[in-house]
Parts: structure tokens; C-alpha cells; sequence
């Protein structure tokens, strides 16, 4: 069975972008008698996509999850749903910007996440590692990657294949360039990631408590 990991280049003028360097570190890595397969998505609208598209015909995964920075953030964090919006605050890698146009013309509002999000968390923080539920996903490439992926399960589907998304903290380097800004080491953010897999492998129906916020 194959696993596919995505994480994105940097972009925004950063040098780096966290999501990269956790998904890459458990490339080739065994989980649940599973293969763990980490590909780099470029922060382009669209370009996401295909790169998306061909990393699936590829290995046929029968788990997909895309991650994300989320700078600002202190916890590893699911996303609940994807919205089939793009509205980017500042353009992408290849100079684009859209504006309220749909990721998929025609396609739902919206889609839930088919991983056990709830689950993840609480196993996060039984490892010591903080986490929650996040129900928001942004407007940028993130979202764009996360909707354009479960449209792909629900319209073109690999037999079996589940996915969803999760956003991780900035790395301490660049949280040293934005002062007060949270920030989780590389070996955490590794360590959370073996940690959801390795929960999406073992539970297809999510656990029943809250994970709700007020706002």
C-alpha cells in the first residue's frame, strides 16, 4: 500500500517552507505496512492540481494528505473541511491572484476531510504534541490543494483512497525573524505527521467528542 505525503515550496519570499521539509523526512519511511511517498507541490493555483493529479496516478495511495504552513499558528492542526473558493491575500509563485473564483467551477460548496481529524488530535496530545481541529483552511493555494483533492476522491476516485489536510506551525527559524511568532521544532512536526498517518491507517470512522470552537 502507498501513502502520499505533499508538502508545498516556499513561497512569499521565505527560503523554506515547513511543510516540505517534514513531508520529505518520511519519505520512504513504513507505517501501518504502508509506504510513505512525499512529493513537492509548487504554490501555483491550478499548476497544484496537476502536480496533485500526477502524484496520484502515480502511486495509486490508498491515504492522501496534503500540509501546509500556517503561520501564526502554536498547534498542529486538521482541517475539517475544504471550500471551493480561492481568494488570495498575496499571489502565488507564479504571480497569480485570484479573487473569488472557484477552485472547481460547477463543483459543491464544499468538502469534509475523510480523515479521523478528531482522532488525530487526540493522539497528538496524548504524544505531548499540541493539536486541534481547525475549521478553516484559508483561501490560498492550501485550501486550493485541499479542495481540488477531495473533489479528485469524490468525482475520480483510487479505490480505497482517503485524504485531508493538515496546517503546521512555522519552523524556529523563521519564527527568529518574526519576533513573538510561534514555531514547533522539525522533529515534532515529524514526529505529528508518523502520528496521523499513522491513526488515518487504523480508524476510517472519526471518534465522537468535541473539537468545536466558538469562533
Amino acid at each position: 500500500m502507498n501513502i502520499l505525503l505533499t508538502g508545498f515550496e516556499p513561497f512569499d519570499k521565505d527560503a523554506i517552507n515547513p511543510s516540505w521539509e517534514a513531508v520529505r523526512a518520511l519519505d520512504g519511511a513504513r507505517v501501518e505496512d504502508a509506504t510513505v511517498h512525499a512529493r513537492r507541490i509548487s504554490c501555483v493555483f491550478g499548476a497544484a492540481l496537476h502536480e496533485l493529479d500526477a502524484a496520484i496516478d502515480e502511486l495509486r495511495p490508498q491515504l492522501v494528505i496534503g500540509v501546509g504552513q500556517a503561520g501564526g499558528r502554536s498547534e498542529i492542526t486538521p482541517e475539517r473541511v475544504a471550500i471551493n473558493i480561492d481568494d488570495g491575500r498575496i499571489c502565488d509563485n507564479a504571480g497569480c491572484q485570484p479573487i473569488d473564483e472557484p477552485v472547481v467551477a460547477g463543483a459543491p460548496v464544499g468538502y469534509f476531510s475523510s480523515l479521523p481529524i478528531k482522532a488525530i488530535v487526540r493522539d497528538l496530545r496524548a504524544a505531548g504534541i499540541p493539536a486541534a481541529v481547525s475549521n478553516s483552511a484559508g483561501t490560498f493555494v492550501c485550501n486550493h490543494l485541499f479542495f481540488g483533492l477531495m473533489h479528485r476522491i469524490a468525482t475520480r476516485p483510487v479505490q480505497g483512497m482517503r485524504g485531508g489536510f493538515i496546517h503546521i506551525p512555522y519552523l524556529p527559524e523563521q519564527a527568529a525573524r518574526l519576533p513573538g511568532m510561534p514555531s514547533m521544532s522539525l522533529d515534532a512536526v515529524v514526529a505529528a505527521l508518523r502520528i496521523a498517518v499513522a491513526t488515518s491507517m487504523n480508524l476510517r470512522e472519526d471518534v465522537r467528542e468535541t473539537g468545536g470552537r466558538l469562533h
